[in-house]
């Protein structure tokens, strides 16, 4: 997840916190529109939470 986060920030020139938020509207999105993939795209995202975010802040 923080390899991701960082690329985020990278290409897009935002902040951690920004790249974060980010990836979380992407992540509810494919949730949204995939709902049969919603516990594929929790684990992928796995340790997205609170604790990583407060890391990068």
């Amino acid at each position: 997840m923080e390899e991701l986060v960082n690329k985020i920030m990278v290409n897009a020139g935002i902040s951690a916190e920004q790249s974060l938020k980010a990836l979380e509207a992407v992540k509810d999105y494919v949730k949204d529109k995939f709902p049969m993939m919603a516990g594929a795209v929790d684990k992928l995202f796995e340790g997205g939470d609170k604790k990583e975010e407060e890391d990068y802040l």
